[in-house]
């Protein structure tokens, strides 16, 4: 199910995870597939977010999932990320989440991620390194895409 993944990471289910419901929560898939986004960006050779991104790093947008299949406790989740476009100043990351307990998909979303420079409070370019570790990583050189017509100051 995540063989076109290149960044896979196992979680387990803590019983905190879950809900009144007696499933794991909305929120907590988000924070699965951060898991899985900073793993990404380490691998590329980044620092993980903190201290050394005072000045530039990358910076949200927006994120989404989509819930198919509720998780409870015990169970481990196999969380990916994967680059689905880069754009000037952008990346789009997918992310999944299988179920090793009911061996399918559980939930996906993904996650809009732009280069920004948080001193001038502005977008900035992608590195030219950055492009080529998400290339070198994915093994392939993700689509490129534009977003014309955004303000200089929205991210």
């Amino acid at each position: 199910m995540l063989k076109d993944y290149p960044v896979i990471v196992d979680i387990v289910v803590r019983w905190g995870d879950q809900d009144y419901l007696g499933h794991v929560n909305n929120i907590v898939y988000l924070q699965y597939f951060e898991t899985a986004r900073i793993e990404y960006l380490m691998r590329l050779g980044m620092e993980p977010p903190g201290p050394g991104w005072q000045e530039s790093g990358l910076i949200i947008r927006s994120v989404s999932c989509h819930y198919l299949a509720p998780v409870t406790f015990p169970d481990t989740l196999s969380v990916a990320a994967r680059v689905s476009s880069v754009g000037d100043n952008r990346i789009v990351m997918e992310h999944a989440a299988v179920s090793q307990k009911l061996g399918k998909l559980a939930a996906e979303g993904d996650a809009v991620i732009v280069s920004y420079d948080y001193v001038a409070g502005r977008r900035t370019p992608l590195p030219a390194s950055t492009l080529q570790a998400i290339t070198a990583l994915e093994g392939r050189e993700p689509p490129r895409v534009s977003k014309p017509g955004r303000p200089a100051n929205d991210p």
